[in-house]
C-alpha cells in the first residue's frame, strides 16, 4: 500500500500529534540533560521497529543504526536508546488509550475478553528465576494444554479488533478479577469464553452497565437461540485473530525483560504499535486487522 520510507513518516506524524496533545508543553525529565533524540523519534523507532519484526530494544538499535542514521541524527548509543525507551512506559500508555479513544473503542457497545499467556521460563528454572520474583506463578495454557511459568495478559478489543485496554498479571490470577480492571469508561456487552462463566462476576459487570455473554457448558441450559448463538461465536473469535497478531508478529507471549518497567515498556510498546497499524488501515478504508497489505511489496 505505501512505501517503508512514507510508512515512517507517517508513523511520526502519528505519535507526534498524539504526543503534543498529550504531553504538551510539560517537563517529563526534572533533571539531568536533554536527550539528543526526542521523545517522538524514539517512539517512532521503536513502533516502525516492532511492526517490522525487531522485538527486542538492541536489535530495533542496530536496524535504524544501519538503514535510518540520516533520518536519526540524533541517534548515540545502545544503553542510551534502550533506557529513554524504557523510560517511556507511562507515555506509551497515555498514547494508547488516546489513540484508541479517537478511534472509538470507548463507544463500541460491543468487547470480546480473553486471556494471553507470557512464559517468562520453561518450568525446570521457576523456581530458580531471579527475575520478577514473587510475581510470576505457573499455570495452564488452555489453548496448548500445557503448563507455564510467567504471567498471564488480560485483553479487550472491540467487535472490529481495536484494543481497548490491557492488564498484566501472575499467570495463576483468575481470569474473571483481572477482567475487572478493563471495565473502566466501557460498558454494553462482553464476549468471553467459558472461563469467565460466574454469577457473581456477571453480576459485578452488570452494576457497570455491562452484559456478560459466555458459551453455556455441557451441563447448563443456553437460552440463546442456536442462531444467535451461531453468529456470537464468529463475533468472539475475532479476538482470537488480535491475539494471534499479537503473539505472532509482535511477539507479546515472549517475555524478554528482567525488570518490571523494562517488561511494561515493551508490552506497551507491542500494544501501541498494534494500535498503529489499526489506525493506519482505518485511515485508509481499508480492513483494520489486515497488517500484512500496509507495506508495499
Amino acid at each position: 500500500m505505501m512505501s517503508l520510507e512514507k510508512f515512517v513518516v507517517l508513523v511520526y506524524c502519528l505519535v507526534d500529534d498524539l504526543y503534543r496533545a498529550t504531553v504538551g508543553e510539560v517537563r517529563l525529565r526534572a533533571r539531568g540533560p536533554t536527550p539528543r533524540l526526542h521523545d517522538v523519534e524514539v517512539l517512532t523507532m521503536e513502533l516502525v521497529g516492532e511492526f517490522l519484526g525487531h522485538h527486542q530494544d538492541e536489535k530495533i538499535w542496530v536496524y535504524f543504526c544501519r538503514h535510518w542514521r540520516a533520518w536519526f541524527p540524533g541517534l548515540g548509543d545502545r544503553s542510551s536508546f534502550v533506557k529513554q525507551a524504557a523510560a517511556l512506559w507511562r507515555i506509551k500508555q497515555l498514547l494508547r488509550a488516546r489513540l484508541a479513544g479517537i478511534l472509538g473503542s470507548f463507544n463500541d457497545r460491543h468487547h470480546l475478553v480473553d486471556g494471553i499467556p507470557m512464559e517468562v521460563c520453561v518450568l525446570g528454572r521457576a523456581k530458580r528465576l531471579q527475575s520478577f520474583r514473587g510475581l510470576t506463578a505457573t499455570s495452564v495454557c488452555a489453548a496448548k494444554k500445557t503448563r507455564y511459568h510467567g504471567f498471564k495478559g488480560h485483553l479487550l478489543v472491540t467487535a472490529d479488533g481495536l484494543i481497548t485496554d490491557f492488564t498484566l498479571t501472575a499467570a495463576n490470577v483468575d481470569e474473571r478479577r483481572a477482567a475487572l480492571d478493563l471495565t473502566d469508561g466501557v460498558f454494553g456487552w462482553w464476549f468471553g469464553d467459558k472461563g469467565y462463566i460466574s454469577a457473581f462476576f456477571k453480576s459485578l459487570l452488570k452494576e457497570d452497565s455491562i452484559q456478560l455473554d459466555t458459551p453455556a457448558r455441557k451441563n447448563m441450559e443456553d437460552t440463546c437461540a442456536p442462531e444467535e448463538r451461531s453468529v456470537r461465536m464468529r463475533v468472539r473469535r475475532l479476538i482470537e485473530t488480535v491475539i494471534g497478531q499479537l503473539t505472532e508478529r509482535f511477539e507479546l507471549g515472549v517475555v524478554r525483560a528482567r525488570r518490571v518497567m523494562q517488561l511494561t515498556a515493551r508490552v506497551e510498546r507491542k500494544l501501541l504499535a498494534h494500535t498503529i497499524a489499526f489506525a493506519i488501515n482505518r485511515m485508509f478504508g481499508r480492513d483494520p486487522l489486515d497488517f500484512d497489505g500496509i507495506l508495499a511489496q
